[in-house]
């Protein structure tokens, strides 16, 4: 920054409709805020677009409290204490938390946590390491369950979260089919160890190309995605499946819900079980989720990737990118 004592904040100019475009955000500089006492300063390295982040630039009511017009936009952040302020962290602290995209913000102690470093890059905090990761963890291991000899199907299986789920799948057994919009990023889920993968911007029948692949079936679905290829997941589910509904992006721009197949019969016929969650249902049990995590990426059970983009200036080029499917593995922004 060319003033230190000024800190740039992107905030929320106005709600979109439908796909959102660059019009929706505005770069400010503001002075570098002052903690209250209970709050540290800390200095942005890392920040996080997610999809989830949509339904924060409605007004209605959802399951994130929705960002006011005017307002700085936030997420999970990487940052450096600069200032610890009596909060318990010492000066160059690395910590993880919900801060607003910004070079410079504050937090209570209570919403920051250390982030450990030397082992693996401090950004994973934000993926394979943190909200995506585990929630892939509970998703896969308390929801999907998948069971040894199972065809688990997991689609937008190239992303942060999609990624993490096919592998743990595997680690339980299951034989994993993932869904995903480039050759490239089906290149990537065979070097996983995925079973089979759908390139599904190449095939003209998402229905046949499951029968293809899951000839006997879809005993799991792992849904990050909804609409036309949930649909036809849906008419593919073997006896006693599980469906556990994770992210719904193909409908997030939507103004309208579109009306699709209804698909509340085949769950009598094949006794399937759907479930949605979120992550935070999960939080008393999220440092069990996170050592295990780690430790199966030390050991190289567990690979990831990251999508890096350069510049604080640059994230919502990023947070609109995820819409157009141009990340592989988690997308994080280099403040």
């Amino acid at each position: 920054m060319s003033n230190e004592a000024e800190s740039r904040v992107w905030t929320l100019a106005q709600r979109p409709t439908g796909t959102p475009s660059t019009e929706c955000f505005d770069l400010e500089t503001r002075d570098i805020p002052t903690p209250n006492p209970g709050e540290a300063l800390v200095r942005a390295r890392y920040l996080s677009v997610d999809p989830y982040m949509r339904g924060r630039m409605r007004a209605g009511e959802s399951y994130a409290e929705p960002w006011d017009v005017g307002a700085p936009l936030r997420g999970g952040v990487v940052g450096e204490v600069v200032d610890p302020n009596g909060t318990g962290f010492e000066t160059g602290d690395l910590v993880v938390g919900n801060l607003a995209w910004a070079d410079y913000a504050t937090a209570p102690a209570h919403e920051l946590t250390r982030v450990a470093v030397g082992d693996v890059p401090a950004s994973t905090a934000l993926g394979v390491l943190g909200m995506p990761g585990r929630t892939a963890y509970f998703g896969t291991r308390a929801v999907a369950e998948p069971q040894p000899g199972d065809t688990m199907v997991v689609s937008a299986a190239a992303g942060a979260v999609g990624s993490v789920v096919g592998q743990l799948a595997k680690m339980a057994g299951a034989r994993v089919v993932g869904t995903a919009g480039s050759e490239r990023k089906v290149e990537w889920l065979h070097e996983l160890g995925f079973d089979a993968a759908i390139n599904y911007r190449d095939v003209d029948d998402y229905g046949d190309a499951l029968a293809d692949v899951a000839p006997d079936g879809v005993d799991v679905y792992f849904d990050n995605v909804g609409g036309p290829l949930t649909d036809a997941v849906f008419d593919h589910l073997a006896t006693d499946a599980r469906v556990a509904v994770c992210g719904q992006i193909a409908l997030y721009n939507a103004e309208e819900r579109p009306v699709g197949p209804r698909k509340l019969g085949k769950l009598i016929e094949t006794r399937a079980r759907v479930e949605g969650f979120l992550v935070s249902d999960f939080s008393a049990r999220f440092e069990t989720a996170t050592a295990d995590l780690r430790r199966w990426v030390q050991a190289g059970d567990l690979q990831y990737r990251e999508t890096v983009t350069d510049g604080l200036e640059r994230a919502p080029e990023a947070f609109l990118g995820l819409f157009e499917g141009e990340n592989i593995g988690k997308q994080v922004v280099k403040v």
